[in-house]
Order: C-alpha cells, then sequence, then structure tokens
C-alpha cells in the first residue's frame, strides 16, 4: 500500500520508529518534531500577541503546539519559523513566509495550553 511506503520512508528517515505517530483516522501522518514558531493572532479576549513556541507534533496539513494564549475553536493564526540570517541586525529574526492555521482543538495539560493547528494550505 502507499500508505504503508510513506510510513517506512518517513520512519527512516526520522531514524526512529517512536518519532512518528500513524492513526488511521489521520489524513497525514504526524510526526514528533519540536520545531521554534512564531505565532500571531488574537486571543479570545480581542487582544493581539506575538509568542514564540514551539510546535509538539507537527504533518503535511497541521501541527499541535503549545500557548500561554486562549484561543478560539474555528480562528486563524499565522505561524512563522524564526531563520538565521547574516542580513538582520541579531535583534529581530527573519522568518518564513507566514502559514496560516485554524485552530480545531484544545487541550489542557496541567499549566500547559496544547492547541490542534489545521493548515489553510498543505506543506510542501
Amino acid at each position: 500500500m502507499v500508505l504503508n511506503w510513506g510510513v517506512s520512508v518517513l520512519r527512516d528517515v526520522m531514524g526512529e520508529k517512536r518519532g512518528l505517530e500513524v492513526r488511521s483516522t489521520r489524513r497525514s501522518p504526524r510526526i514528533r518534531l519540536q520545531v521554534p514558531v512564531f505565532v500571531r493572532g488574537t486571543d479570545a479576549f480581542g487582544s493581539e500577541f506575538i509568542e514564540l513556541t514551539k510546535t509538539l507534533n507537527i504533518s503535511a496539513i497541521g501541527a499541535c503546539i503549545a500557548s500561554q494564549h486562549v484561543l478560539r475553536l474555528d480562528q486563524t493564526v499565522h505561524l512563522t519559523i524564526p531563520t538565521p540570517s547574516a542580513a538582520t541586525s541579531g535583534l529581530v529574526p527573519s522568518e518564513t513566509p507566514p502559514i496560516v492555521a485554524k485552530v480545531l482543538r484544545q487541550d489542557l495539560v496541567g499549566e500547559t495550553r496544547l492547541f490542534g493547528l489545521e493548515f489553510l494550505r498543505p506543506l510542501e
């Protein structure tokens, strides 16, 4: 099957089977990968924010992130990945183009808020 082949390739790339989460209900396999991201949006109280956080897992169609802010279901946020660049002054890091995502779910784990996001355009 094509899906099994794709999972096998991802496992080879990741170098370990534990780094991959696969569920039959998922449209795209998730990889446990922590990537620093800036999250920009408006919280549930109407205040605009920008926060440096990280992904906990990611797939071609979405990600799970931790955030200190309270977000609403179905709202959109913009994610950018900070990238090093010799052209910047060092005070403000350069970033990737924004990835627009919709909040699908939220969980509270201890003091940490986790948000399941769906990208409006899948990653290529």
